[in-house]
């Protein structure tokens, strides 16, 4: 189990490590609404290796034989190392390569609320909800548990699915033989 769950988690933090590199260059001219799309797009990607995992361990690993709870924790495991992955590669880049990111993402919230037509009270509690933000975002253990959070979810949601759709109770060999007893 720990070399499938090392093999996919690894590769599963790769693909969302290099798309978040790839895409700094690219950050102010695809903005925070497309940008957001593109991260959980990019999220869910990387997450579809939890399946991969589950389904080679079910192959390899577990004689054609998997219960739910064992592709659960397979699945699950995976997705620990993949978010650690996602979340080491954010903490490099907003602390070395992007340090102004709460900053604009701020303002961002701001404009947004003046955009909307919201009243001058709307705007100013946006304004204060802003400081606070990057306030706590400012903080390394909050920026990685908010990071964490962003990531986990998705690959839960996976990892459920995965394991309850490559369950099976018996390899295929164990239910095409035939037994006296049936």
């Amino acid at each position: 189990m720990k070399k499938t769950v090392l093999t996919f988690g690894l590769i599963s933090g790769a693909i969302s490590a290099v798309t978040m590199l790839a895409t700094i260059p690219f950050a102010d001219k695809l903005g925070f609404g497309k940008g957001e799309i593109l991260g959980y797009s990019v999220m869910v990607l990387s997450a579809l290796m939890v399946f991969f995992g589950i389904r080679s361990y079910r192959e390899n690993a577990g004689n054609e034989r998997l219960t739910f709870g064992r592709g659960f924790a397979v699945g699950i495991l995976i997705t620990l190392i993949s978010s650690a992955c996602y979340v080491a590669t954010w903490e490099i880049v907003y602390y070395k390569l992007m340090p102004d990111f709460a900053d604009k993402y701020a303002a961002h919230m701001v404009e947004r609320a003046k955009a909307s037509g919201a009243s001058q009270q709307k705007i100013d509690e946006q304004v204060r909800q802003a400081k606070q933000f990057k306030q706590m975002y400012d903080n390394p253990v909050i920026n990685v548990g908010i990071t964490f959070m962003e990531v986990f979810p998705v690959g839960l949601v996976v990892t459920l699915v995965s394991a309850g759709i490559l369950r099976r109770k018996e390899s295929a060999a164990q239910a095409a033989t035939p037994s006296l007893g049936r």
